[in-house]
């Protein structure tokens, strides 16, 4: 804690404050929360009793099959209708249980620590009376097309949203509020629309503007601001649980803000709802799909990522799939999936399988389990992010090297001649030439390879755990490259490396290239990172056990799959492509050399025998490959006279010719590999940021046991829960036919959870309490018919944000005064019925924008790479901070570290965003107060408002109070307010004056430079002053 400030006296001074602004006495209680007395109404299933059974009978007796008990049902009529007979001699079966003293027969049993209240146990009498009637879940009810309800007061709405709001008023025989103050309207607007304070030339002019429209046109001038785009994304990066790192123990930066940058500029935009859901759930599969609509997708990528040794990749990979299946049901159908992951729902008609059916959707893109430790690969599928420039040189680059291509095939026929003299006057040795490296095991040190007989001499037995290395190796992709070698495996290996080129297996993405033995197979790699930036090419039959083997791998430097051949025993071999989307450079990582037998983090070549390993810089002719195997192919077909030759040998004479004699053949190879050289320099230059991209064939989803990776069941396929409404027949079973289904204008929960999540914006609720769950254990709405009609308004009106948020925020209900009276508060205690404005503190990211902004410190510029201001230093994980701007850019652009977020906004009730967050939890504690009193952003904010009022006012310290207070609260202090203020200066004043080194403590905190023709006390004075101000209730709540 900063001692520089006597903290008591800051403290007494907001409370003198508080008492003057309130009159000694609370003037507010949105929070008082009092039961309601049972409404005496006709019974209704959801409204009334379905909350019942789902809090208390459901886990046992609801969807979940597995998990229920006496084979009874009581989520549905037909399976309940046994304990729902009503008859006057006898209480039905259910009301016996529930009313029942025998420990035996009662419900809930005593271990559940559940019972029913007895008014719930009247109104389930009540209910059996009324002949027991279920109806559907309301949110899973079509969205209904509602008149607008009559009131008496026709002055007081402002638009159709009052007639709803005010009907449920008059029917509990209230009033709503008056208006609030043009000073709070304004005030209110601001933060709720930019997230910053209005600035005095805007209160001002608002003041000013007599004119009928003067609120609709500062509306609109909200909506114009570019910071209407921010304010709104602050919001969404809770939705799409967005971080700058990947999370878990390591935690390593990652490279997404792009996407955030996008966010804001579609609010800005306007973008229609249904357009900003479907980029982000599937924008990679629109037709002729932009970079920017793939950078959407981006959201779906968002999750934790997992890099720690000894993690299972497909454990982790499956984790992927199941947070974007939850995030999915949370942001966009307000329905818990979590605990379908394992068993059916309890509470909700969404069943285990229906789960994996959604999950589906999600499991389908080529991404690996684990991000890269030892490289900075960007886990794949990823987008290129390329300027117009870049992409000009890269499609330049890419017809270059179809021309180079071109020429070096029209060589081939133009060399004929060349060839033709060179076969009837060559006196050539059938040497190979190329070779950088030979191993042939007959003398050295293997260390704990044991040496053995081989095919020719001596071989080595592998431990596949001890690496033998070579001190050649580092290819890029753009080079041609043979290996050569005898190898024996024992036994059909599941997993063995062979050879590789990386530093590591997952931890480094399997950077560079390898050899494996999989299944039984040979496969060959070149790997950026794995799997979705490589080639692999695998045999198509298993190789024999227990069998010496002559293995070639011979690679072209084209980065396609169809520039490598494998070789067995000097032939060809039949090959699959596994992959082959190799766009990035396979060197780096750390390790440049060829190791054999074993490599980290991955499973070495057990009891494998190796001999006559060989490393070649070009890529051999399949002659060549022969000769290494046999010894005696190409000498055998160079001693031949050419006419004796048959049709294959002359062309595979030719190869041999061109690749390794022919000179301007050899001229154009290198031509070739200097452009492919170029793209590769150029590609490697391009940043690339995670995205979503369809695995074709797509992958086969199965049910997992208890949600267990390792226990996959019968296979699914992708498709919505029966509960809701039916997928298109004719819909693409992918993520844009989902985007779709979930925007159709059937569906009843996309708009009811978007227009639910837009109205907590404006009022700090919803309408539905429980923004993440509209299932069975949410709360019902408050205003149901309002719900529906907004919703529909908002699918009518194209899914125009904006002009949602504008008819909340030019309703009567929004405009009122948040000071209520006893009458309001006996009546509507909570505030469910809107009888006045709600009022709360306003969230973390604008109390630390909002001390930035009124202290001059704020720097506007939209978008970019995060900063990194004061706090970073002291988080959980501390970071280096930044100097200048990054001091003092809006909150959003924090850089947000997941396993230490920064901790002022932790302390503030900022959401930590590990998962999809759709409400954050508001509490109070000593802690908020100390950390705006204390923190380094918020001292030196207030020094140099302090500061600033002095220069203008210079020594009328009353109007640089004033005006101070005014800054922070939006409106002229009361002449006590002035008293108190003044009466604070001087006090600080007087003690600074007798400690001058206590105020130089002080007003050194922060890089903002410091006025030295201010004397140091009367500066310190006003920054204290200003700090009390800052934490004033009017500073930091919205009213």
């Amino acid at each position: 804690m900063n001692s520089s400030r006597p903290v008591y006296l800051v403290l007494a001074s907001l409370t003198c404050l508080q008492t003057v602004v309130c009159g000694g006495s609370s003037c507010h209680a949105d929070d008082i929360v009092k039961e309601k007395p049972a409404q005496e109404k006709p019974v209704q299933f959801s409204r009334d009793i379905r909350p019942i059974l789902s809090d208390k009978c459901f886990k046992c007796h609801g969807p979940d099959e597995a998990g229920r008990e006496a084979e009874l049902r009581l989520d549905r009529r037909d399976d309940a209708k046994h304990v729902l007979t009503f008859d006057k001699s006898k209480p039905s079966g259910l009301l016996q249980r529930v009313t029942s003293s025998d420990p035996d027969e009662q419900m809930p049993p005593a271990d559940s620590k559940l019972s029913l209240t007895p008014s719930e146990i009247e109104l389930l009498r009540r209910w059996i009376k009324q002949g027991a009637r279920y109806d559907k879940h309301w949110a899973f009810e079509p969205i209904q097309a509602d008149v607008l309800p009559k009131v008496k007061r026709v002055d007081w709405p402002k638009n159709e949203i009052d007639r709803f709001i005010l009907a449920r008023i008059e029917a509990e025989r209230l009033a709503p509020s008056p208006l609030a103050s043009r000073e709070k309207l304004i005030r209110r607007l601001s933060f709720d629309l930019t997230g910053l304070p209005p600035t005095l030339e805007e209160i001002d002019a608002f003041l000013a503007d007599k004119s009928p429209d003067a609120y609709a046109k500062l509306v609109d001038r909200m909506f114009a601001k570019k910071e209407f785009g921010e304010r709104m994304t602050a919001n969404w990066l809770d939705v799409a649980r967005y971080a700058d790192s990947y999370g878990y123990q390591q935690d390593r930066t990652r490279y997404v803000w792009p996407w955030r940058d996008w966010v804001i500029k579609s609010f800005n935009q306007n973008m229609p709802y249904k357009d900003f859901v479907t980029w982000q759930l599937a924008g990679d599969l629109l037709p002729n799909a932009t970079d920017e609509q793939i950078l959407a997708t981006t959201f779906n990528r968002l999750h934790s990522q997992k890099v720690e040794g000894g993690s299972t990749p497909e454990e982790f990979r499956v984790e992927y799939v199941a947070d974007r299946t939850h995030t999915f049901g949370t942001a966009f159908l307000g329905l818990t999936l979590e605990c379908c992951r394992c068993h059916d729902h309890k509470y909700d008609p969404v069943t285990q399988k229906e789960y994996y059916q959604l999950f589906a959707f999600f499991n389908n893109i080529d991404e690996a389990g684990l991000y890269s430790w030892y490289t900075s690969s960007v886990p794949t599928p990823t987008l290129r992010m390329a300027n117009a420039a870049t992409k000009a040189k890269m499609a330049d680059v890419e017809d270059r090297i179809a021309v180079e291509v071109k020429k070096l095939q029209a060589l081939t026929d133009e060399r004929q001649t060349a060839f033709g003299q060179w076969l009837t006057a060559q006196k050539a040795k059938p040497d190979i030439p190329g070779r950088i490296a030979h191993l042939d095991f007959e003398n050295g040190n293997h260390g704990a390879n044991v040496v053995v007989p081989g095919p020719t001499g001596q071989a080595v037995r592998l431990t596949g755990d001890d690496v033998i290395g070579m001190k050649v190796g580092n290819f890029r992709r753009s080079d041609p490259f043979s290996v050569a070698l005898w190898m024996n495996t024992p036994d059909v290996k599941e997993r063995a490396v062979v050879f590789h080129r990386s530093k590591s297996w997952t931890d480094a993405g399997s950077r560079g290239y390898q050899l494996l033995i999989e299944e039984g197979r040979l496969s060959f790699s070149l790997i950026h990172f794995w799997p979705g930036n490589a080639i692999r090419v695998r045999t198509r039959d298993r190789i024999p056990t227990d069998t010496w083997l002559h293995i070639a791998v011979a690679y072209d430097g084209s980065s396609s799959a169809a520039g490598v051949r494998l070789f067995i025993n000097g032939k060809s071999t039949p090959t699959v492509v596994v992959r082959d989307n190799l766009y990035k450079n396979i060197t780096g990582g750390g390790s440049d050399n060829i190791s054999i037998g074993a490599r980290n983090r991955d499973r070495g070549f057990t009891r494998g025998l190796v001999d006559e390993f060989q490393v070649f810089n070009r890529q051999l002719v399949p002659i060549e490959v022969a000769q290494l195997h046999d010894g005696h192919s190409l000498a055998d077909l160079l001693k031949q006279p050419g006419d004796a030759l048959s049709k294959d040998q002359t062309a595979s004479l030719l190869k041999f010719y061109l690749a390794t004699t022919d000179a301007e053949y050899r001229k154009q190879l290198v031509a070739l590999r200097s452009v492919r050289e170029e793209r590769s320099k150029t590609v490697d230059g391009i940043t690339e940021i995670m995205v979503m991209k369809e695995l074709v064939p797509p992958r086969q989803t199965r049910r997992l046991k208890r949600g267990a990776y390792d226990a996959p069941q019968e296979p699914v396929t992708a498709a919505t829960p029966a509960s809701l409404p039916p997928f298109p027949s004719d819909g693409p079973r992918n993520r844009l036919g989902l985007a779709r289904w979930l925007t159709d204008p059937g569906n009843p929960l996309a708009a009811r959870v978007a227009v639910n999540r837009y109205w907590q914006l404006c009022f700090g609720r919803g309408l539905v309490q429980t923004p993440e769950d509209f299932g069975s254990q949410g709360e019902p709405p408050t205003h149901p018919r309002l719900l529906d009609w907004l919703s529909r308004r908002f699918i009518e009106s194209g899914w125009d944000v904006k002009g949602l948020l504008r008819l909340m925020v030019t309703s009567a209900a929004y405009r009122q005064t948040s000071i209520t009276s006893p009458q309001l508060l006996k009546g509507d205690p909570d505030n469910r019925l809107l009888t006045r404005s709600p009022r709360y503190r306003l969230q973390a990211e604008m109390i630390r924008d909002n001390a930035l902004a009124t202290s001059g410190l704020l720097v506007k510029r939209v978008g970019g790479p995060p900063v990194r201001p004061y706090e970073v230093a002291v988080s959980f994980k501390p970071l280096m901070r930044d100097k200048g701007q990054g001091l003092y850019r809006r909150s959003l652009y924090t850089f947000w570290k997941r396993t230490a977020p920064a901790p002022v906004m932790m302390s503030l009730d900022a959401a930590k965003r590990e998962v999809c967050v759709v409400k954050r939890e508001r509490t109070a504690s000593p802690l908020q107060a100390l950390v705006l009193l204390n923190d380094p952003q918020f001292v030196e904010a207030a020094r140099v408002l302090g500061q600033r009022m002095l220069q203008k006012h210079g020594d009328d310290i009353d109007a640089a109070a004033a005006e101070m207070f005014r800054v922070l609260t939006g409106r002229q202090p009361s002449p006590a307010e002035r008293k108190i203020l003044r009466k604070l200066y001087d006090e600080q004043l007087r003690d600074f004056q007798k400690d001058i080194a206590k105020a130089e403590r002080l007003l050194k905190i922060g890089d903002a430079p410091r006025d030295a023709s201010i004397a140091t006390p009367r500066l310190a004075a006003a920054a204290v002053l200003a700090s009390v101000l800052m934490n004033f209730d009017e500073s930091v709540m919205k009213r």
